[in-house]
């Protein structure tokens, strides 16, 4: 069952990345960042549960595309995990799914992500800088930086992401290796 985020969630979904991510602190600090934060678009946030267990959560928070004509608020999937035990499930297809159906019923035309292309693409990401999108950080390899474009989306909405200070504050853009993020 995939439903929206309550805040007696939170110690589950806290838990819940840092066992998908094998420990690292600043997932769970981004999603307790992001939810918290002043920002254009309220975030959305959903977890996926079996048999009452938090299972999955993915997060659409606020983001900026600095577009030729004004500014244009989107939103940005990060974080999305699911316990190790039910990954291979369609646990995080159904909720980017969900996720984005609702970014698309609140009238968001656009929605960014950093992540694996062959993943997202199977789930209707594209390639950003492709479409007219520049990244937010010479850190991010372009095949990773990824955009789905919704109903909402008009053909002038180009531009550059600019992501909200929390991404910034906690060091979640790109990858800090250089070599490995200029390819």
């Amino acid at each position: 069952m995939i439903r929206q985020e309550r805040s007696d969630d939170h110690p589950a979904v806290h838990a819940l990345h840092l066992a998908a991510f094998e420990g690292r602190e600043r997932v769970p600090a981004l999603a307790d960042a992001l939810r918290s934060a002043e920002a254009p678009l309220a975030p959305m946030s959903f977890v996926a549960t079996v048999d009452g267990q938090v299972v999955g959560h993915v997060l659409l928070s606020a983001g900026r595309l600095d577009a030729p004509l004004r500014i244009v608020d989107v939103l940005v999937l990060s974080p999305l995990g699911v316990l190790p035990q039910f990954q291979d499930q369609g646990i995080g297809t159904r909720l980017i799914e969900h996720a984005l159906a609702a970014a698309d019923a609140q009238h968001v035309p656009l929605v960014f992500l950093e992540g694996s292309p062959h993943y997202y693409a199977q789930r209707g990401f594209e390639r950003s800088d492709t479409l007219g999108f520049r990244s937010p950080s010479l850190r991010i390899p372009p095949a990773a930086f990824q955009v789905v474009r919704l109903a909402a989306h008009e053909p002038w909405m180009t531009g550059t992401l600019v992501y909200s200070d929390a991404f910034w504050a906690l060091d979640c853009v790109g990858l800090r290796d250089t070599e490995a993020s200029t390819g």
